[in-house]
């Protein structure tokens, strides 16, 4: 699956880019940079994976946002 994903977003070109992804015993949750959610949408479609549900991240936080 990574090996399908680098290809197709060798062929996407350098707006997209995949970080990481989260695998659960049913899920995969995956962390794209990308300008939109069409550009996530046309990798999962080319790379033959489900995304069933997209979200923009807003903000992030973590520990250090606390102090």
């Amino acid at each position: 699956m990574s090996q399908t994903s680098c290809e197709v977003l060798s062929n996407l070109g350098p707006q997209i880019q995949w970080l990481h992804s989260y695998v659960t015993g049913d899920k995969i949750y995956c962390v794209n940079i990308a300008p939109n959610k069409n550009l996530v949408k046309e990798h999962a479609k080319k790379g033959g994976f489900p995304a069933n549900s997209l979200g923009e991240v807003k903000t992030i936080i973590e520990p250090t946002t606390a102090e």
